[in-house]
């Protein structure tokens, strides 16, 4: 009879131990500690060398602190939205909305870019590029009366009511003081930790995938030049834009989808001021293209095939880039498989891992 009630309680301690323990499990992405300010491992597989902010050095902390930051409710006026709700990992951290929704429904005014690879972006942020560092970029949606609609003291005074955050500021910076400095700083760490390198074309360039025929002639098409006078060599030229190992040049263009009539959006233009400017756009990274429609600042296309149709055949106007004025007036000439094969290689570009990795979830 004794031995049985020892084998009971043994029973019963070892099933509140697996408890706890599958609790632990649970809650370890946001609970778990780490070395105060321990470097953060990043990976980047064949990408260059990132330049990491000298002045804000990846820490697990630190990341760790953005991650939570980064799906917080908290940082909109009612509550309700967070910079995932419009950067969901599943599309790549892009908005499959054309315009997203704020506080209340309202509308943004242009479609939200994709944020991963931010560490190879060198040339300001957003289309336009009003915001010159990521940590101020992290910080405008929350104040931005179409987005978050908050303001920057009630976002601190929200957090310093939750011991959760007081204790992570703590390991992040070493102070439990929360500031909007401090919180734009851990959303630019974990912004910048989102990487994608894992792509078919990545396994290809390691020898360890082979492109069918058709994505191998949509390879060619994207990197050839364009050639009128050999039009069997020629190619799209997509390359010059959208080349790297990020496939993009980290420039501000006008890409011809407006002509002088139809244009309605300055770009670039309405933060230098320069006329020079009109309508020029960041151009983005052509990674995860595949996951992140639909394309251009405003959203208008909802597939890569009306992408391409585009550039096979751009609008001139004043101020069409000159990369795409040596097309007119019959532009690239592609005929429909020469269509479809890029559209296969833009497909190659695809990071399963990347919407699947748990270190980017949501930690709640």
């Amino acid at each position: 009879m004794k031995r049985k009630i020892i084998t009971t309680v043994a029973i019963l301690f070892i099933s509140i131990f697996l408890v706890f323990a599958c609790k632990k499990k649970k809650d370890e992405t946001i609970d778990a500690p780490q070395a105060e300010n321990s470097p953060y491992e990043l990976e980047y597989g064949s990408l260059p060398q990132p330049n990491i902010p000298i002045d804000n050095k990846l820490t697990y902390q630190g990341v760790k602190l953005g991650r939570m930051l980064f799906y917080e409710k908290m940082l909109s006026k009612d509550n309700s939205i967070s910079c995932g709700s419009c950067h969901n990992q599943k599309t790549a951290f892009s908005d499959t909305s054309r315009l997203s929704k704020g506080v209340g429904g309202s509308l943004g005014k242009r479609h939200a870019m994709a944020v991963f690879n931010m560490l190879w972006n060198s040339n300001e942020f957003f289309w336009d590029g009003r915001a010159h560092l990521l940590r101020n970029q992290s910080l405008m949606p929350i104040q931005d009366n179409l987005e978050m609609n908050e303001t920057l003291e009630n976002v601190v005074n929200k957090l310093n009511m939750n011991k959760l955050y007081s204790a992570q500021f703590n390991q992040a910076f070493g102070s439990s003081e929360i500031t909007p400095e401090k919180i734009s700083l851990a959303l630019e760490q974990f912004i910048n930790s989102i990487v994608s390198f894992n792509s078919k074309y990545d396994d290809y360039l390691a020898g360890k995938a082979m492109l069918t025929t058709v994505e191998e002639r949509g390879r060619f098409l994207f990197f050839t030049e364009y050639n009128p006078s050999f039009p069997n060599a020629s190619g799209a030229d997509c390359q010059h834009c959208h080349g790297g190992a990020n496939f993009e040049n980290d420039k501000y263009m006008n890409n011809g989808i407006d002509d002088n009539t139809s244009l309605n959006d300055v770009g670039r233009e309405a933060v230098t001021n320069n006329p020079n400017d009109k309508a020029k756009f960041k151009v983005p990274s052509l990674r995860n293209v595949e996951l992140t429609p639909p394309y251009m600042h405003d959203g208008r296309f909802n597939t890569l095939e009306e992408v391409v149709n585009q550039y096979n055949l751009v609008k001139n106007s004043n101020y069409l880039d000159p990369a795409f004025q040596q097309q007119l007036p019959n532009g690239l000439q592609l005929n429909v498989a020469d269509k479809a094969a890029l559209v296969a290689f833009l497909k190659t570009l695809t990071d399963t891992k990347l919407i699947s990795d748990s270190k980017f979830s949501n930690p709640f």
